[in-house]
């Protein structure tokens, strides 16, 4: 099997950081232990960005609700809130800093524990304006927190650095880089500390979604971004990176125009070798109709997932291309307007076949009568892809009407507004981590499916944990750390 470089992600939802950033030497490399545990104990733990949390009484300053893994997985040993006003994290809480808007746990050190990545699009930065933004570092450690550092401030007012974050190595010297998405731009930062803009476009206030992986098939991560904004003009794109060693610099390599997305991911579906690219939630946003770049317009009903295939046998990345929504053969549920099946991906390979499957979240997805109470997919990968020869996929339903899932689909739950993946109760398969924000009024909750199935699962929610419980709504479960 090669090396996995890939990551995935929802908009202000993955973050990672240089070795640079954390003080660290510069030829560390990173860790083959267990992927997302911080305290180093052998099981992977989950961070749960709570931006709009209270931290002393001050509104929105944001933290970061760490919860541990063990041998029953997530939620049944506790968990720790790191924040501006930890000792060992850089700042101050202030009000509308919003730290935790994007978190996640990566072990960019090599020393078999994640750090915490953290954005805080809200931060003010002195010299450089209200809501520069920033993205830091702390340290993983088997009690407490080790040191933060300040990755990257961002450069102006309004810049909200740390809207969305992923970290791979794009340049192929073998040190993680960082891509950071602020309003209306994407940056990348290398191992060695220099940055440059990679895009710089309107996007409609939305954070760029981000994801990176070997697309090109040369050994090295490349980098995916969705964006799309309708002023001045409607425009909407997906777009490779990919490293040029002449310019030193990232090239822009393929495109596809007039999709909007909400989600990216990427993953072999097909288990050829070669990474594809799913495109969640993807819908046509132009001012005519041209291409067709989500497929099929009628796919795109309640949200579509769009895959476009890597590998020469598929004629070469993005050649072949498969569309699905739920009312494709063998996927689960019934497309209806509003469902936003794909808002949210993850990826892992969950029946353990060597072919990864796809996780889609559907938050808008009516329960009954219950509307937007939310529902998850686990999406399985085949020889084909997502789908079969014959064009009909495989797959299994999740929400909280489904037996053994605990909690009961209520409106406006939003089961599904989140999912992460890891092996939480290390056993060697990939588990499943369930955003639900809406859940008990907007205080939220996070569900636990080990194996990603419903047998054996749980939850937990803010007040079970012992956080505290502020006058509005916390949605606990909306930024979800990846793997």
């Amino acid at each position: 099997m090669r090396r996995r470089i890939r990551t995935y992600a929802t908009a202000a939802t993955i973050v990672a950081a240089a070795t640079a950033g954390l003080g660290l030497p510069a030829s560390a490399a990173v860790s083959a232990g267990t992927a997302g545990d911080f305290n180093g104990d052998g099981y992977a733990d989950l961070a749960v960005g709570v931006p709009d949390g209270a931290v002393g009484g001050v509104a929105k300053a944001g933290y970061v609700n760490l919860v541990w893994g063990g041998p029953k997985g997530i939620g049944a040993y506790g968990s720790m809130r790191v924040s501006q006003a930890t000792p060992e994290v850089p700042g101050t809480p202030e009000k509308g800093d919003r730290f935790g808007a994007s978190v996640a746990l990566v072990d960019t050190s090599g020393d078999g524990r994640a750090e915490l990545l953290v954005g805080a699009p809200g931060e003010d930065v002195t010299g450089r304006g209200t809501d520069a933004g920033s993205v830091t570092a702390v340290g993983g450690a088997a009690k407490g927190t080790g040191p933060g550092s300040v990755v990257l401030n961002g450069p102006s007012v309004s810049a909200a650095f740390g809207l969305a974050v992923t970290s791979a190595d794009l340049t192929g010297d073998g040190r993680k880089d960082i891509v950071i998405g602020g309003k209306d731009t994407v940056v990348l930062r290398t191992a060695n500390g220099t940055y440059s803009g990679v895009v710089t476009a309107p996007m409609g206030d939305r954070a760029p979604v981000l994801a990176t992986g070997d697309f090109t098939g040369d050994g090295t991560a490349d980098l995916a971004v969705g964006y799309w904004s309708t002023t001045p003009f409607t425009q909407s794109h997906v777009r490779i990176w990919s490293w040029d060693a002449t310019d030193q610099a990232l090239a822009n390599t393929w495109n596809t125009d007039n999709a909007g997305v909400s989600a990216l991911a990427a993953g072999d579906f097909d288990g050829d070798g070669h990474d594809d690219l799913a495109l969640g939630e993807c819908r046509e946003i132009a001012d005519e109709n041209i291409d067709d770049p989500c497929g099929p317009e009628e796919s795109a009903k309640g949200g579509g997932i769009h895959v476009h295939y890597g590998g020469a046998a598929s004629g070469g990345f993005g050649f072949r291309q498969q569309t699905l929504n739920q009312d494709t053969a063998g996927v689960v549920g019934v497309a209806e307007t509003g469902d936003r099946f794909g808002a949210a991906l993850a990826v892992a390979d969950v029946d353990d076949d060597g072919r990864d499957d796809l996780i889609a979240g559907a938050p808008g997805e009516a329960i009954g009568t219950r509307a937007g109470a939310g529902a998850a997919t686990v999406l399985f990968g085949g020889p084909a892809g997502l789908l079969d020869a014959e064009g009909e996929g495989h797959s299994v339903g999740l929400q909280q009407n489904t037996p053994c899932v605990p909690g009961v689909a209520e409106t406006d739950d939003a089961f599904g507004a989140a999912v992460a993946t890891g092996d939480y109760d290390h056993d060697g398969r990939a588990d499943l981590a369930v955003g639900s924000p809406g859940e008990n009024t907007g205080s939220g909750g996070v569900w636990l499916l080990p194996r990603s199935s419903a047998c054996y699962s749980s939850a937990f929610t803010p007040a079970e944990l012992g956080l505290p419980s502020p006058a509005g709504a916390l949605a606990y479960g909306r930024y979800l750390s990846g793997r």
